[in-house]
């Protein structure tokens, strides 16, 4: 009967096994001096060897470019002690910082990445203050949808009540009523060639009515769910929907149409703004700045700019490749709806009737109030569900969840003197 010897403790058996690992592979693997990396690991050394074995060395390009760049920092002439410099500064500093380490143009150049330094904003026009004008009390539900006919006289509504219903922009008189959809209208748009109103909604429909006859003249067919937003290209016959059958890319929630390219652009539930080549029928590229869905879109009407807004963020965009501009900070709500108009206000309203007035140029927010619910509406009901600019820009329309459609303007009795600007510079840079 064999003896069987009491094997080694734990510890001792794992320290062998680390000198044998050690004997075998550290010849390969372990660096001269591992002290330079701050770990001398043999699993570290591995991954380096793995990774970088074939590129040990620079391109013969670039190690020349550096090559050149050294010899010609050897070659710079010294600055004498007593010298002084093109100012009139002593020179003593720059020898003392020069001695002390590289100087600040060596330090740039080794540098990987050029930071830019932060400016100072640039100061925000004034505007006046906004005021409510009107409210416009009829519908029997959120009111969704927002639409200005081209000539400013009337304006069209859409709401959860499942209707559609046309308005006197000058006086807030209703006109007339249109019925057909059998649930929440979400997605309005008046057509500037044609006596045509088109309309999406929840029910899957997308309706072309004919405005002469004040009846539907056509059925689109073709959404799987939900429709929630449509626009009309400005010079083609071209009618663009979205909606909750948006496949893998998330619910499409506003789209924008515009004459150039991208000649349309679309925000979605899933984060992510897109620009169309209509022609192509692909997307131009994705903007993936922000964090939540993006729910409105709003195209300058002058410059070729554009904004999107999710929750608590309105980010705006340069075309035609979606270049980042700036940030609008300040309005922590779910943005649901912004417009701007030709003098250059950003309007946005939050899901918990908050309401914002920008700067477009500087992303300055010059005013900002909640929203009063109508009495007999719960305070819930103070929600801002949809916006638009009329044709002038002098008029502001809100569709809110309390079921009224409120008009602001701008105070005309105001002045800076009197609304003085509320503003500072300040030195931070943009975030994406």
């Amino acid at each position: 009967m064999d003896v069987v010897p009491n094997p080694p403790p734990a510890d001792q058996s794992v320290r062998q096994s680390a000198k044998r690992t050690v004997e075998l592979f550290g010849s390969d693997y372990l660096m001269a001096t591992p002290s330079t990396f701050g770990d001398g690991s043999i699993g570290l050394s591995y991954r380096r060897k793995a990774e970088y074995e074939d590129v040990k060395e620079l391109p013969k390009s670039l190690a020349e470019k550096q090559a050149k760049a050294a010899a010609a920092r050897t070659k710079r002439p010294k600055i004498s002690s007593q010298g002084q410099d093109r100012q009139g500064g002593s020179s003593q500093a720059l020898v003392k910082s020069t001695a002390a380490g590289p100087s600040s143009a060596e330090s740039q150049s080794k540098s990987l990445i050029a930071r830019p330094s932060a400016t100072p904003q640039q100061r925000p026009d004034w505007h006046p203050p906004w005021k409510l004008m009107r409210v416009i009390s009829g519908h029997l539900g959120w009111v969704r949808a927002l639409a200005v006919e081209p000539n400013n006289e009337w304006f069209a509504s859409g709401a959860g009540d499942r209707t559609i219903k046309i308005w006197n922009l000058a006086t807030g008189s209703l006109r007339l009523t249109l019925t057909g959809h059998i649930s929440t209208v979400r997605g309005l748009a008046v057509s500037p060639r044609h006596p045509y109103l088109f309309s999406c909604g929840e029910d899957k429909m997308v309706k072309c009515w004919d405005l002469e006859a004040n009846k539907v003249i056509r059925h689109y067919h073709g959404h799987l769910s939900g429709v929630y937003t449509l626009a009309l290209h400005p010079k083609l016959d071209v009618l663009v929907t979205g909606g909750r059958d948006g496949v893998a890319r998330g619910t499409v929630a506003d789209v924008k149409c515009q004459e150039a390219d991208p000649q349309i652009i679309t925000g979605s539930l899933d984060s992510t703004v897109r620009l169309w080549d209509l022609a192509a029928g692909k997307t131009m590229g994705v903007l993936t700045h922000h964090k939540k869905g993006v729910r409105s879109l709003a195209i300058h009407p002058k410059e070729f700019t554009f904004a999107s807004a999710s929750t608590g963020s309105i980010k705006q965009w340069k075309c035609p490749e979606g270049a980042f501009m700036q940030n609008f900070e300040g309005q922590n709500a779910v943005i649901n709806s912004i417009a701007v108009n030709e003098d250059n206000v950003l309007f946005s309203g939050g899901d918990n009737g908050s309401m914002s007035f920008w700067d477009w140029k500087t992303g300055h927010r010059f005013q900002s109030l909640d929203t009063t619910a109508q009495p007999g509406s719960l305070d819930a009901e103070a929600g801002i569900m949809s916006a638009t600019f009329d044709r002038t820009g002098l008029r502001l329309i809100v569709g809110e969840a309390d079921k009224t459609i409120k008009v602001w303007k701008p105070d005309d009795e105001a002045t800076p003197e009197s609304h003085p600007l509320d503003w500072k510079p300040t030195l931070g840079r943009q975030r994406y």
